[in-house]
């Protein structure tokens, strides 16, 4: 992309965003030159990246990085057997721990069902040698400290550093809590040279021998190190002599380890520097509210609800922006300060911003495409040192344009002809839109010259558009109009502020008949454009409407059924919990005689008369369990067999019983159609009602075909059981619906009812196939079902 395009469309801004939300320096460095790309398929890989760090953070969170410096020049270093300092080294460390942490938490993905192919070569190069970074682990600090367990030797010469340092301070401490303290002119103890040494006065500097080490400015006070502590002085010297040489071996023989995983170690900084990269994009959408552009091959813009990333989205007016589709030029009209440029520079700049692989400000399912070259002439491009006036700088880039534009680029003009005579320029104007409109690239403009609003309705593939003006506040609403131009607002505007409405009225009356008609013609698009989308919305916000309350009914006659079952079932629990206690009574009254019988003895008639009168009872007790009106009633309705002609009560509609498939289940012939349902949704119709209208049935499936269904279903929120009830009951209506392609939102969550509607689907002989919806339309929280 040329750099005028990058500076006019305020590009730096984003990706200077997009740096400060970067943490390590190689990819604040990287983000900071990230420009657009031209090649389809790098755009494409670049935002399907950022897709994935978007749903990784939308599911995980950020990931577990942090700052750490560029590996590189210690690398080179290594590369020529150099020694690393504890600095590098401890830098080393910190990449390696980062590069385990990351992979750690990037473990899970593929179970949270995140596709994780775009940066799969990332996340691979994530490989940590365990010996290196156990042995980096036992040696050193992240900021380059050596440990004590580096090595046994150093462990016990920081020991003997450590107890020969309090020997020394002991010492100390007497000269400055005893009877020395009158030679001293502050009872502390400080260093010099790296000795302990006292601030004794000038005039008993013999008072303590040893060595004078340095004096105060005025002379008056000398630094001596005592002789009592002199020697362990020297030997703490000499301690940390060795601990020095010690900490250069082992920094040595860490660098020779090191030096042999150099490989690695780039890999793991270079895949941590890109994740913090792309995790930078996905913050930066996130922060932004953007969306994921669906990418096109067609030269086809279509932004939906489109606003500038840069302008407080509290305070901007988001429009839909097209080109590409119906027409490729588009002349944008309006008055000053009405959003015209801003419409202009919100299409570029989110163009360029998807170029780089970034998410948009705009509607989610929003089509952008792949330019060449943006080209833009907006705002005033006089050069002073080029003594250019406004016009000739004006005209100077759009001939740079005209003779460098291709079909493949994208041309963005505010004020095309402007600074000049406006018979003259609006001419000019047109000429040069005929020019380049040849080239057959994608063109918008903004104009005020009236005369380019008849060139929008007479060339083809051309349109004109306005920014609106509400005419009751004399201010702009800045919503863009695509189809309707710019109408002339002076008069108007003139009356409102109080101007003698005969002033007003001679003033129209010299308008030509052509000009007048125009601006009438204008008035009514408007007007009408209005009230069409005032309907659409009232419409929306009925179906929105008409939706919820068709899902709170459903809601409700599902718990309703799911009470009346439970009842039921709570019923036939107890009735054969009764049966099978009599069952066991009349069991002991027959084993009781047979035992009498078996012992040889005479079995009473009493006996017999008495058991025989206990099986009566508990028979009679049965026919009352049987006789149970709510039960009676129940299985009448709902006791049916094959064969039989039924009504099911959720599609309203009758059918035929076809088959068996459970102890609640059947299979109903609904016209053409056979659906699953249960016992408790079925109705038995009477032979004779059926006699009498033997065609309902047909009728009832035309009916349904021709009524209105939902292409989506929402299965958020509802437990196990409701959630694949209510999906299969939905399929079945989708299907006497002719749809063709449903959508089913069941939610990531637990991913319960996400693993319950893939088995389902599996399963259904009418679902043609199904897949994840793109991650613009729910990704991996519904599924799209094509249905045959």
């Amino acid at each position: 992309m040329n750099s005028k395009i990058i500076e006019k469309l305020e590009y730096n801004r984003i990706i200077k965003q997009l740096s400060d939300l970067a943490i390590t320096a190689p990819a604040k460095a990287q983000a900071l030159k990230l420009m657009p790309s031209s090649d389809f398929d790098e755009v494409k890989k670049s935002i399907d990246q950022t897709r994935v760090l978007s749903n990784i953070l939308r599911v995980k969170g950020p990931m577990p990085i942090t700052d750490f410096k560029d590996v590189r020049p210690s690398l080179k270093r290594l590369k020529v057997k150099a020694n690393l300092n504890g600095e590098e080294l401890g830098n080393i460390f910190l990449v390696l721990s980062l590069a385990k942490d990351v992979g750690q938490f990037t473990s899970d993905l593929e179970e949270r069902e995140i596709d994780t192919r775009p940066i799969e070569k990332y996340l691979k190069n994530l490989a940590v040698s365990e010996d290196l970074f156990k042995k980096l682990n036992q040696s050193i600090e992240y900021d380059g400290t050596v440990k004590d367990t580096a090595s046994s030797k150093l462990m016990q010469l920081r020991h003997d550093i450590q107890s020969n340092e309090t020997d020394i301070k002991n010492h100390m401490n007497d000269y400055i809590s005893g009877k020395h303290t009158q030679y001293l002119s502050e009872n502390i103890v400080t260093i010099r040279d790296g000795r302990y040494v006292l601030p004794v006065k000038q005039e008993y500097k013999n008072k303590f021998g040893g060595v004078v080490h340095d004096q105060s400015a005025s002379g008056q006070t000398l630094f001596v190190e005592p002789q009592a502590v002199l020697v362990l002085n020297n030997r703490q010297q000499n301690l940390l002599a060795q601990e020095r040489q010690e900490i250069h071996r082992i920094l040595i023989e860490l660098s020779e380890l090191a030096g042999t995983y150099q490989k690695e170690i780039k890999n793991n900084a270079v895949a941590l520097a890109q994740l913090d990269f792309l995790s930078a994009k996905s913050k930066l959408a996130k922060k932004m509210k953007a969306t994921e552009p669906v990418l096109n091959q067609d030269h086809v813009i279509k932004l939906r609800k489109a606003r500038h990333p840069l302008i407080d989205p509290k305070k901007v007016v988001p429009n839909n922006i097209e080109l590409g589709t119906t027409f490729d030029t588009m002349l944008i009209t309006g008055p000053n300060t009405g959003g015209k440029t801003i419409t202009l520079k919100t299409l570029g700049l989110l163009q360029l911003m998807a170029q780089a692989g970034l998410f948009i400000t705009a509607e989610e399912g929003s089509q952008l495409t792949v330019f060449n070259e943006i080209y833009a002439d907006i705002g005033d491009e006089q050069s002073i040192e080029q003594s250019l006036s406004t016009f000739s700088s004006h005209m100077d880039q759009i001939i740079k344009i005209m003779n460098n534009v291709t079909e493949d680029d994208l041309v963005l003009i505010d004020e095309l002809g402007a600074g000049t005579d406006p018979e003259e320029g609006a001419s000019l104007a047109i000429a040069i839109l005929d020019d380049l409109r040849q080239t057959q690239a994608k063109i918008a403009i903004t104009t005020h010259y009236p005369e380019l609003k008849l060139y929008g309705y007479n060339r083809e593939r051309t349109t004109n558009a306005s920014m609106e003006f509400d005419l009751k506040k004399l201010a702009p609403t800045y919503r863009l109009r695509i189809g309707i131009p710019g109408q002339s607002n002076a008069f108007a505007i003139a009356h409102q502020l109080g101007m003698n409405e005969a002033v007003v009225d001679k003033a129209r009356s010299l308008m030509n008949d052509e000009d007048s008609d125009i601006n009438k013609m204008i008035e009514r698009l408007t007007e009408q454009t209005k009230a069409a989308e005032q309907l659409h919305e009232t419409l929306k916000q009925n179906v929105d409407q008409s939706i919820t309350l068709k899902r709170q009914l459903q809601n409700g006659l599902d718990w309703y059924n799911q009470q009346v079952q439970k009842q039921l079932e709570k019923s036939q629990e107890k009735a054969d919990e009764m049966l099978a206690k009599k069952r066991k009574q009349a069991e002991k009254i027959i084993n009781d005689l047979e035992e009498q019988r078996r012992a040889g003895g005479q079995v009473r008639t009493n006996k017999v008369i008495e058991a025989k009168g206990a099986l009566n009872k508990l028979e009679r007790e049965n026919q009352n369990l049987a006789n149970n009106k709510v039960l009676q009633r129940e299985k009448k309705r709902h006791d049916v067999s094959v064969g039989d002609n039924v009504k099911v009560l959720s599609y309203g509609q009758q059918g035929v019983i076809t088959k068996k498939l459970g102890d609640h289940e059947f299979e109903v012939q609904i016209g053409i159609l056979k659906v699953k349902v249960t016992d408790r949704d079925v109705e038995k119709i009477a032979a004779q009602a059926n006699q009498k209208k033997p065609e309902k049935s047909v009728r009832s499936s035309r009916g349904l075909r021709s009524s209105r269904a939902s292409s989506e279903l929402d299965l958020r929120g509802q437990r196990y059981e409701e959630a694949l009830t209510n999906l299969d009951r939905y399929l079945d209506a989708s299907l006497l619906a002719g749809l063709n392609t449903v959508t089913i939102i069941h939610g990531i969550g637990t991913g319960a009812i996400r693993n319950g509607v893939q088995q389902y689907l599996k399963r259904n002989r009418h679902v043609k196939s199904y897949n994840y919806a793109p991650a613009n339309q729910g990704g991996t929280g519904a599924t799209i079902v094509n249905l045959q």
